[in-house]
This record gives C-alpha cells, structure tokens and sequence, in this order.
C-alpha cells in the first residue's frame, strides 16, 4: 500500500528508493528505505518534530538539509547530537528524539586503530559545482586528487536541480541540474580521482589537514587545497519561526527532489528570487499545492520566466507582503501574512512555510585555516578574501558560493579557474594560462547582464580590502 507521505509519480524525476528497511524511534518499529537518510525516513512515516530546544523545550524539526544547522540533531545508536538530515538509515538502527544538548555519556566513536595518514595532490572540500569542476581540471592536469564531502553522494545542491541551466555549453546549458554531477564526474581522469563521501574536513593542522570519517580520523597532506563547501541557509525573523514545517528551501528541495518525501501538502513560500520561485515551481511538480508566494519588495526578485510559471499555475505572488507569524502548538498549522503598505493581515492554513530569503557562505573552515574574510553584501555577506586566481592568503584556493552567493554556472567557472591556478603553481602546464584567460572572460561575460553588475561591484570591493595589507 502507497504512502501518501512519498512522492510516486514526478513529471522529471524516479526514485530508486532500494531495500525496505526497519528501524525504530523509541523505541516504537518504523520502516524506511536504504537510499535515504533518518530524517527522510521520519518524514515519510509523519514524524516533523525531531528534537526540543535546550532552553524552553520548543519542539525542533528539519531545516537545512545539508548538516549545516542543529535542527536535526537526535541520538542514534547511542550517540548524541548526530546529524539525521545527513546520515544514512540502516537496518535496525535506534532513533531518539533528544531533549536539549542530548545525554554525553559517549563521549566519541570507537576508533579502529591509530591516525591514519595518506597524501596527494591536491585536496578538494565539497562536491558541488565548484568541487566536482575543480577535480575535472586536476585530474586532467594528471594531479591525484581527493574529492571530499560531508553528504551521502556528490553533487552539492545540484542533486536538487529539476530545472534546466542557463550559461553557456560548458557549463551545461540547456541540461537539468541533476544530470550536471555525472557529466562533471564523466570529464574527471577516474584513475586519479578518489572520492571519499560521509567524511568531514575539521581542521588545519601542522600535522595535516584532519578529515573525520565514522569509524576514523585521517590526516592528510597535501599539495594544493581548494576549499568549495558552499553555502546555507538565511532564517528570518518572525513569530514561531523554530516549529517543525518550517523549512529552508534546499531542505525541501532535498525532501522532496532528492528522497520523493514530501515536506507537507499545503505550502507558503517567502521570497521572490530565483531559488523561491524555483522551489515554489518544484513544489507544485511534486504535488503540493502552493498557497501563495510573498515578497516584501514591490518587484520579483528572480528571473521573469520563473514567475511566469507559477502564475500561469494559479499562485499568486503578493509583492510587499511578508510572513509575521506562523500557527500551530507543536508543528506548523498555519500562518499569518500581512501587506505592508495597508497593514492588512490575512491567514492561510497550510502544513509547510518554505523560507528562501537567501544564502550565506560557509566559510568556517576557511577561517579555522587562517583565511582573512570581510563583510561585502553584494557577494552573500561574510566571505573570504582572495585574489584574482582564486587564491587566500593562508595559501588555500576558495570558489563557489564561499567566495561569493551566486548562479551554480559561476561556481564551475571558478572552480575550474581555482584549480588551473593551484597546478600552475606546481609547475608549467601546456595551455593552462591560455585557458585560464579564457574562462575569465567566460565568467565577466556571464556576469555582463544587469543581475551581474552586483557581483562585479563586490568583487572589485574584495580585491581592494585583499590588496589592503
């Protein structure tokens, strides 16, 4: 019998959803399957509300998607504080809701055996766009490269992309997002790529760069480092904005695109960029009815034809509107909007609000290693700084959305820029400079349009704080 929980038929995507699978959450039977991870697998037995908070004992849920917020975290298997969004179900595993911070009497897995050490080439941190292009270039250079990602599989938040790219042919225009990580994967020298999934980079360190897998600690040595880990999500400020059913939008994305879960039946979306208009659009895809869409800016952020979509769906997009509370004691029930020009207030029943209020760029790690940042809003926020090959002054490559919030085809031009910068460093490459110089005006070109003039003012802002030593 069909889950009306699971996503069964999609106009663009199937989902291999694998072995049938039980588990247990408190105990009581649960069953999920072996291609998703425990937070999915909650959702779709109905479970939004995953943890309380270690003050007021607010009920938490899924947010994020991608392990970057604490929302998720529960005890499994007797160890506290795991990431559910990010780790992958198994056979017989013991779920708990936690209460707080979560009991410490484990303090840290077993270990098997001593520090394990291991050295090459080059060190690429995170498999999106930026990552997966980066280590196309590498490879091809004839440079041993290690793919690292904190995630189940490669591919960053393209494995959430149903829609297709604009850009040029190199990067993939006219081809849907999801298709995008095999192809890049495909451009790679496979016999000198290796890729390590479900490890975290923590740290830099005199001994080595420390990488954290579930069984071990790896310190790695390594020629070149290019640091590509992305960005996360913004919360807004509004009442009740903590309750389950309250997501980002790569968490729905991550949901519904990448495990056929579905995050609720009736949805709010906030923001009119590309990512809410995108995801809003998706929504409707997987068979969730979308409420409305507010903005509280008197004009679309996004593109254009990614509104046309939804009106010509019946959505409404309410410009100078935003959310100011949402409804419900232990989950989300319904929200509250209001037009703020009249003051006008209105409320919606629904079971999901989907915040995309923008990004932020990941760049703790870069930090940890030393890396200057500084504070430029045209670019995302807080961002590291770096010349014009892509290079910190800590001597680490950064590209993506780290180095500033923008379109993922950027992303694969800097990545591959980063990368053909770190390996001339190493030495003299037949054509590089030449391709390097080609994928620069590749990327001033892409960003010639009006929506780009943004991103250039911040860049021209980061290379003069850069250059202020």
């Amino acid at each position: 019998m069909k889950d009306d929980r699971r996503i069964y038929e999609h106009p663009v995507l199937k989902f291999e959803r694998g072995k049938r699978l039980s588990f247990y959450l408190d105990g009581k039977p649960m069953e999920g399957y072996e291609n998703e991870t425990i937070a999915a697998a909650l959702h779709a037995n109905g479970i939004k509300t995953l943890g309380f908070s270690p003050k007021l004992k607010r009920p938490r849920g899924f947010f994020c998607g991608i392990g970057k917020c604490s929302s998720c975290l529960m005890r499994v298997d007797g160890y506290p504080n795991e990431r559910t969004c990010i780790l992958p179900l198994k056979e017989g595993m013991k779920v708990e809701v936690q209460e707080g911070r979560g009991r410490a009497e484990i303090r840290g897995r077993e270990r098997k055996g001593k520090v394990e050490r291991r050295s090459t080439d080059f060190l690429i941190v995170g498999s999106g766009p930026a990552g997966l292009s980066a280590a196309a270039e590498a490879t091809n250079m004839g440079f041993k490269t290690l793919l690292v990602d904190e995630n189940p599989s490669v591919g960053g938040q393209l494995i959430k992309q149903t829609h297709r790219f604009f850009g040029s042919e190199r990067e993939y225009a006219g081809t849907r997002g999801i298709d995008i990580p095999a192809r890049l994967l495909g451009e790679c020298a496979e016999k000198l790529l290796e890729i390590e999934k479900q490890a975290s980079v923590f740290g830099f360190y005199p001994e080595g760069i420390a990488i954290e897998k579930r069984d071990r600690i790896e310190l790695v040595e390594a020629k070149k480092v290019i640091v590509t880990t992305g960005a996360q999500e913004n919360y807004l400020l509004f009442e009740n904005n903590d309750l389950p059913g309250v997501y980002g939008a790569g968490g729905v994305q991550t949901l519904m695109n990448v495990y056929g879960v579905l995050p609720g039946k009736k949805a709010l979306m906030i923001g009119s960029g590309n990512v809410g208009l995108i995801v809003a659009y998706q929504l409707l895809q997987a068979g969730v009815e979308v409420e409305a869409l507010v903005e509280i800016m008197d004009h679309i952020g996004g593109y254009q034809v990614h509104a046309a979509k939804l009106l010509r769906q019946g959505v409404p997009i309410l410009l100078n509107h935003t959310i100011i509370r949402a409804l419900g004691d232990e989950c989300v029930e319904g929200a509250v909007i209001k037009d703020i020009k009249s003051g006008e207030e209105q409320t919606l029943a629904l079971d999901l609000i989907c915040v995309a209020v923008g990004l932020s760029p990941s760049i703790q790690l870069l930090k940890q290693a030393g890396c200057r940042s500084a504070y430029i809003p045209e670019l995302g926020g807080e961002v590291v700084l770096h010349d014009e090959n892509y290079k910190t002054d800590a001597g680490i490559f950064v590209s993506g959305d780290g180095s500033a919030i923008e379109e993922a085809s950027s992303a694969m031009i800097e990545g591959r820029i980063a990368a053909i910068s770190a390996a001339l460093e190493l030495g003299e490459i037949e054509g590089a400079v030449e391709k390097r110089r080609e994928l620069r005006e590749e990327l001033r070109s892409l960003r010639s349009c009006r929506r780009g003039e943004k991103i250039l003012k911040g860049e021209e802002k980061l290379l003069e704080v850069y250059n202020e030593r």
